[in-house]
């Protein structure tokens, strides 16, 4: 069976949940054999893993005609794909577009990231896609997050394969109800066209059926999941502290509640005063945060720690005594899971999918500071609760593997091929 998915972000170049989630589910799915998947992402840097699918770049696409050599091409893109491939999609094109400023192979340039031409991006993804759709052969086309349903929409129309599409997350939960028109549309597009949707959560599920009017039938929960870490992840090392500490790790905006973070914290340093606060991540939201910690008092014992990737992530989870996530409406928050890996007990909001599937974490409504700061004391003061919170929940995370849910999305495209 041969899959064809659209992405936008994918490791080690992720800029959020949804990289690392693509990533798990496409190395879940491979482990389980019987599968070759093609994943087609705006702008690959060349070092991400092939080791369980094919790395395509729309940028590497050709769109209009360029009478080049192959020496030239191999040297431009070369290690980025197969020279060849280039020829034979440039055999494809179904349209002049030299008018997009197309350059000197024929393609169209990406930003690998969200722009603020988002929209005119996510567009010249899907005009790339019907050359992609026309070139190679496949059996089900997999696109992955909003950004990605123009172009799965424009491969069905071309190859009449099914589509699916995978919500990681609707503008009801980026936008907490204050929907932008455009991307509702854009989400309602894929939605219609979809020959069957997958949900991260039971969560997001109910949007997608209440919300966008979408028949249950269509719609099947496959939850988020964790690969087994690397010996070189688990035996991070991390300097000698004097106070315990206490991290929110994930973008600064208002779907994640940051500022129930701050609030809370102000609240346990009202009891204690050897404990630190850590902020990683980045986002809009960040200035307002720096300010409201400075208006609480608590700024020598609140630290932002930028936007961290890799192997950083895992050293600040090893380097806490408790992991929280505050999210007013989080589709899955794979993030817990990873804290929970190197043994950091972590709570969660009652309002994030993944407290479906998890049971040894303390959940607490998003807008319950007292509860959140109560429950951060908690595991602080008590080690026979972080104990607990930390021994059962590694065992409980390993047994929340990717391979299970590359199953689950196998059986549906067997469902929708035969």
């Amino acid at each position: 069976m041969k899959a064809l998915m659209f992405g936008w972000e994918f490791p080690p170049h992720s800029l959020g949940g949804l990289g690392t989630a693509s990533a798990g589910l496409t190395q879940g799915m491979a482990q389980n054999g019987g599968i070759d998947i093609t994943m087609v992402i705006p702008k690959p840097q060349g070092d991400e893993s092939k080791d369980f699918a094919r790395i395509l770049g729309a940028n590497c696409v050709p769109v209009a005609w360029r009478d080049v050599n192959w020496d030239y091409v191999n040297g431009r893109i070369g290690n980025l794909m197969d020279p060849q491939l280039y020829y034979d999609m440039r055999d494809h094109i179904y349209a002049d577009f030299n008018y997009m400023g197309t350059n000197d192979l024929g393609c169209i340039e990406f930003s690998g990231r969200y722009p603020s031409n988002l929209i005119e991006e996510i567009n010249n993804f899907s005009i790339v896609a019907g050359v992609v759709a026309r070139t190679l052969d496949f059996d089900v086309i997999h696109s992955h997050d909003w950004v990605a349903y123009p172009a799965g929409i424009h491969a069905k129309q071309v190859s009449g394969k099914p589509l699916v599409i995978h919500v990681h997350a609707t503008d009801f939960d980026r936008s907490r109800g204050n929907v932008n028109p455009t991307v509702f549309g854009i989400e309602k597009d894929g939605m219609n066209n979809a020959d069957h949707i997958i949900t991260v959560s039971n969560l997001t599920r109910r949007t997608v059926i209440e919300k966008y009017g979408i028949d249950p039938a269509k719609v099947t929960t496959v939850h988020n999941a964790v690969e087994p870490l690397s010996r070189e992840l688990l035996d991070v090392e991390v300097p000698p502290k004097h106070d315990k500490v206490v991290t929110f790790l994930g973008r600064i905006t208002m779907q994640k509640g940051p500022e129930y973070f701050v609030e809370a914290a102000a609240r346990v340093l009202a009891k204690v005063s050897n404990v630190q606060f850590v902020m990683a991540g980045g986002g809009d939201m960040m200035e307002k945060m720096i300010r409201l910690a400075a208006r609480r008092g608590i700024a020598d014992r609140f630290h932002f720690a930028g936007f961290l990737r890799g192997k950083q992530v895992y050293e600040m989870y090893k380097f806490s005594d408790v992991f929280i996530m505050p999210s007013v409406s989080e589709p899955f928050g794979i993030a817990p899971l990873e804290a929970m890996q190197i043994g950091t007990p972590s709570i969660i909001s009652k309002q994030s999918g993944c407290a479906e599937i998890l049971n040894n974490v303390i959940k607490v409504d998003y807008w319950d500071i007292d509860a959140m700061a109560d429950a951060i004391h908690s595991i602080l003061s008590y080690p026979a609760m972080y104990n607990s919170l930390r021994e059962e929940g590694l065992a409980e995370v390993d047994q929340i593997r990717w391979v299970k849910a590359g199953a689950k999305v196998i059986d549906i495209y067997k469902n929708l091929i035969h």
